[in-house]
């Protein structure tokens, strides 16, 4: 069993802080899940070009008030509390802030930590253990 607070995490490595975005990372590739969560704050006012060329990633609203435009079809999409999207086309986006979002994301493949996005908005794909990557239950 795996039990975290928040509170615990913020200040820390895992709690990765840039000018747009603030993601509190409560699971990661280390806990060997097969995917990670994270706790992100869109901050207000701003707008982040992000492009998961290597990871698919949900995000469920549950803060705040902003909007998505998904490059590849020109489509703006509002979003509020309760709003869920999915980057299952591995889509490039423009991710905007009237208001601070708070979002809870989930990533497949899961994220070490240690990414970063580069020039193009992309993480690159880490991997920290192949064989507990592809089947984490069966690996345990």
């Amino acid at each position: 069993m795996i039990v975290k607070q928040l509170d615990d995490l913020i200040g820390t490595e895992a709690d990765v802080d840039t000018e747009t975005w603030n993601s509190r990372r409560l699971l990661l590739a280390k806990d060997k899940l097969g995917y990670s969560l994270h706790d992100t704050i869109i901050k207000a006012g701003t707008e982040t070009y992000i492009w998961y060329k290597n990871h698919v990633e949900s995000v469920y609203c549950v803060q705040g008030k902003g909007e998505i435009e998904d490059l590849d079809n020109g489509k703006t999409y509002p979003i509020k509390d309760g709003t869920l999207y999915v980057l299952n086309g591995h889509e490039k986006h423009y991710l905007r802030a009237e208001e601070d979002l708070r979002m809870i994301c989930v990533f497949n493949p899961p994220v070490t930590g240690k990414e970063v996005h580069d020039e193009n908005g992309v993480y690159p794909l880490i991997v920290e253990d192949d064989e507990e990557q592809a089947n984490p239950i069966a690996a345990k």
